[in-house]
């Protein structure tokens, strides 16, 4: 007996997947419900990298076809802020209209026979009761994750920038980031094109910033499709040298926080959710659609094997996509985080530290030389010029000790710990209120980001040096930060991982210097 299969939501998961399972399995009876018009589409841009195309194009060539006919494609990212443009090359991507993208999956679901079901709204899944399987594609806001109830283990973390997405007639020659500081604060761009006359436009700025411009009157519960035109004005004319006085455009704008969605589950009897259902990534790392797309692959091929069996295909669906989504999300959560402190680093940093401190936050030096390696030689030659020396090599001054490179180390005697290198000791304290100009604290970073706040509390008013070990990669370099950038402090990041990553947080600005674990030393 044939099966039967519903999918809810005509987004490009839902679509890819719909189309690819009636290819897959031409007797089975597919049927995509989209509450929404075929027409109807919000949102602009759709981004994928060269990279991680080739699993979706050897699939279905639909979006190969559709970025080669109707898309854009760039080599270089580009970083404007205090009248300079930085450029980082090496980074193929592309994109699309979001409305084109579609378009064209629409017709090609079409194409291969599935029953295309647009302004019809499923309000239960007991409606759906003579289908034998039910997929879940119906973003982050999924009705569908909602009435499958707690059991899946879904949960939500909400970002503090604040963020809001228009486009602009504007043409941008490839993926842009703009950086504007107003009377009110810091704003930002992610600016790419999409097509021949339209550009994304992305802004994201800190809830402060957004209240004291007023930005905040719109009201967010109002239905899908009014925009905040008052946002519209006030960034049209912020951004008007960066976009040559073009206007920017509206599609159902409004400013929200971003929303991290992580499932523990991602099925329930015969219902499995996929793409922004289960799981989010920040768009920074363009990869949303990358990975509803990719889970629809993994889930047709499971479920093409296992007909009779959905228990086993979801559970292998889940063992295979489940690690290869956290990865996404895990670097993209240092992503996030730059945006969410961006502020901070545009009034530390000039133009050429701050766009190596934009690219490291996921790669180190050696994956950024690889791609580009003249931004890495105007970076090291920026530093060169300012300090007279190669990074790891500059003397570092912490107190009255006086080190002869940034490659220290971190040791103990007799149950006392002291931070040694070239031609410098200085004792380490682990209650702040001992640390003093001469003395320095040891401060173990929390293993979560929960943890950060009572970490910054502990902070010192005065030490000679803040040398933090412990919790992982990511929270040291954020509780350095608060240290080194937000109070002024000399910060000593304690990492084993080698002299790439050593060179990468200090030339990056994330450390004053970086110390080698007492275990990597005794070995």
């Amino acid at each position: 007996m044939a099966l039967r299969v519903a999918c809810i939501g005509g987004g490009p998961g839902g679509l890819f997947f719909s189309t690819l399972f009636k290819q897959t399995v031409p007797d089975a009876e597919v049927v995509l419900f989209e509450r929404n018009q075929a027409s109807d589409a919000f949102g602009f841009g759709v981004v994928f990298s060269d990279a991680t195309l080739r699993r979706i194009n050897d699939a279905d060539p639909v979006v190969l076809n559709g970025l080669r006919d109707f898309g854009t494609h760039w080599d270089d990212i580009e970083v404007w802020l205090k009248g300079e443009q930085k450029t980082f090359a090496g980074n193929g991507m592309a994109a699309i209209y979001r409305k084109t993208l579609l378009q064209l999956m629409q017709y090609r679901a079409a194409d291969a026979g599935v029953d295309l079901r647009f302004g019809e709204y499923v309000p239960e899944l007991s409606s759906l009761d003579g289908f034998d399987l039910i997929v879940g594609a119906d973003g982050a806001n999924s009705s569908t994750r909602e009435q499958l109830g707690e059991s899946l283990g879904h949960t939500a973390e909400t970002a503090t920038a604040k963020f809001i997405w228009f486009g602009t007639s504007h043409k941008f020659k490839g993926m842009t980031f703009l950086h504007r500081k107003s009377e009110f604060g810091n704003f930002a761009v992610h600016g790419y094109p999409i097509s021949e006359d339209l550009s994304t436009f992305i802004v994201e700025t800190d809830e402060e910033t957004w209240r004291k411009a007023g930005l905040d009157e719109f009201d967010v519960s109002q239905p899908p499709g009014l925009s905040d035109l008052k946002t519209q004005r006030f960034l049209e004319k912020l951004f008007a040298e960066d976009i040559a006085g073009e206007p920017l455009v509206a599609n159902s704008s409004r400013w929200g926080n971003f929303r991290t969605r992580r499932t523990r589950s991602w099925h329930k009897g015969n219902v499995v959710l996929l793409g922004d259902a289960v799981h989010t990534a920040h768009f920074s790392v363009g990869s949303g659609t990358k990975m509803a797309m990719e889970d629809a692959i993994t889930l047709v091929r499971e479920v093409a094997a296992h007909q009779d069996d959905l228990e086993t295909a979801f559970t292998n669906y889940e063992i295979e996509r489940q690690p290869q989504v956290a990865k996404i999300q895990n670097q993209a959560r240092g992503g996030l985080s730059w945006w969410e402190h961006f502020a901070r680093y545009y009034d530390s940093f000039d133009p050429t530290q701050f766009t190596f401190h934009f690219f490291s936050r996921s790669i180190d030096i050696d994956k950024i030389r690889q791609r580009d390696a003249g931004l890495v030689e105007s970076v090291e030659a920026d530093w060169l010029a300012r300090h007279g020396a190669a990074p790891l090599q500059t003397p570092l001054s912490a107190g009255s000790a006086r080190f002869g490179g940034r490659l220290l180390s971190l040791m103990h005697d007799a149950g006392h710990p002291f931070l040694t290198g070239p031609g410098g000791r200085i004792a380490l304290v682990t209650d702040p209120s001992d640390a003093g100009a001469d003395t320095g604290l040891l401060l173990t970073a929390p293993d979560t980001e929960d943890g950060l706040a009572a970490s910054f509390r502990r902070l010192p008013a005065h030490a000679a040096a803040v040398v933090i070990q412990g919790g992982n990669p990511f929270t040291r370099t954020l509780l350095s930060e608060e240290a080194r950038l937000g109070r002024g402090l000399t910060s000593v990041i304690v990492d084993d991982r080698g002299p790439v990553s050593a060179l990468t947080l200090v030339l990056s600005g994330r450390a004053d210097a970086v110390a080698i674990a007492p275990e990597a030393t005794d070995a």
